[in-house]
């Protein structure tokens, strides 16, 4: 069975594509900072029958990346990297004349910083893969000026760059940053808390997560909005 390290995988985006992942006959490898919510989220998908690592940890430290690979590997290695874990540098959000400059080394470390070590950590087992595959969620806010989104936009504008220059220099892997679109998640109402507006569940994402892997387009940036209508 192939096998999927996904990070921020106990709730939100990752924990929906894990699900489908499951359903599917992926064995997985999961990681979030929060452990209860960790374990009762691999019980859920071990139901399918499939094998689940759960490693409760930060990416941003070296040897919970480490451990993660590790454990894919005791699984048979690693067909697809997902980088979903973010930090957004301020709860709530604010505008850059206020943002803690702890708060954007933060955001950098883990969604640039990790990333970027996750995959230096598991190339040699994605190289090895039959077809592999690393899958860098982004955000609309790496192409777009919004208010107070400056530091959270930054860091996904240089996971965007990281991905698309992976892309090139390994040509035998498939590299795709995804821009979600706007989902209902903790992340958005840490951001946005004063926001209570509808917007749809992760759930409706993960049909163009998986087009990708069906489909295995080109390494570069992809919307999933475009992707779900292109599929229809």
């Amino acid at each position: 069975m192939p096998v999927a390290i996904i990070t921020g995988a106990s709730k939100g985006l990752g924990r929906a594509l894990a699900g489908a992942l499951a359903a599917r006959g992926w064995d997985l490898v999961l990681d979030a900072r929060t452990p209860g919510r960790l374990e009762e989220a691999r019980a859920a998908l071990a139901s399918y029958g499939t094998r689940v690592e759960a490693l409760p940890g930060d990416v941003a430290d070296a040897g919970h990346r480490a451990a993660l690979v590790a454990g894919a590997w005791r699984l048979g290695g690693v067909d697809l990297l997902v980088s979903n874990a973010s930090a957004l540098g301020a709860e709530p959000l604010v505008r850059l004349a206020e943002l803690p400059l702890e708060g954007l080394r933060r955001a950098l470390e883990v969604n640039v910083v990790a990333a970027l070590g996750l995959v230096q950590e598991a190339l040699p087992l994605l190289r090895s893969a039959p077809a592999g595959a690393v899958l860098a969620v982004s955000s609309d806010a790496a192409a777009e000026a919004y208010e107070t989104w400056g530091g959270y936009g930054a860091s996904k504008a240089a996971l965007d760059q990281l991905a698309a220059v992976l892309g090139v220099e390994e040509p035998g892997l498939r590299v795709w940053a995804v821009d979600p679109g706007d989902m209902a998640t903790d992340l958005y109402a840490a951001a946005v808390p004063d926001d209570d507006g509808p917007r749809p569940a992760p759930d409706g994402v993960v049909p163009a997560l998986l087009r990708l892997l069906d489909e295995r387009p080109a390494s570069g940036r992809y919307g999933a909005p475009a992707l779900l209508e292109e599929g229809r």
